[in-house]
């Protein structure tokens, strides 16, 4: 992966997996005060990071539903046994809307990340790479981390 990109990843990672954490566990992690103290988050850039979560977080339901139904429509195509054609059509919506959804998801964390000082994204990096370490989930034998290809 080019260096470059890197600058995003990382943080985006960390997002998706505080995201998933904050919906398991109702926290908002811009809301979480270790968190905030630990980034040194300020109450102005939570209250600008939640606006961006929220202001994105219709969209990202009413794809997710999109999404849902049109893997729904695959399945039920690929257990009808239908001709490939339809069902390598209907792969093309499916990866389509999830193509979108990832955009919309993306620019999110671009934008909750372009909320920070160039400081606190050092410091991110680091919290979004101690969290990895910590919540690393094993990989079943013979497959590979990214970090290994």
């Amino acid at each position: 992966m080019k260096s470059s990109s890197r600058w995003l990843v990382v943080p985006a990672m960390l997002l998706l997996a505080l995201a998933s954490q904050a919906r398991a566990q109702s926290i908002e992690w811009w809301k979480d005060e270790q968190f905030q103290k630990d980034l040194a988050l300020t109450s102005e850039q939570s209250t600008r990071i939640d606006n961006v979560f929220q202001s994105t977080l219709p969209l990202l339901r009413q794809h997710k539903e999109e999404l849902d139904k049109r893997e729904a429509e695959l399945s039920k195509l690929i257990e009808a046994e239908a001709d490939e054609s339809t069902i390598s059509k209907q792969i093309d919506r499916v990866e389509t809307t999830r193509a979108h959804l990832n955009k919309i998801r993306t620019l999110m964390h671009l934008h909750m990340r372009q909320v920070l000082t160039p400081d606190q994204r050092v410091k991110f990096k680091a919290l979004a790479e101690q969290w990895q370490r910590e919540h690393r989930r094993p990989r079943p034998s013979g497959t590979r981390d990214r970090s290994e290809r």
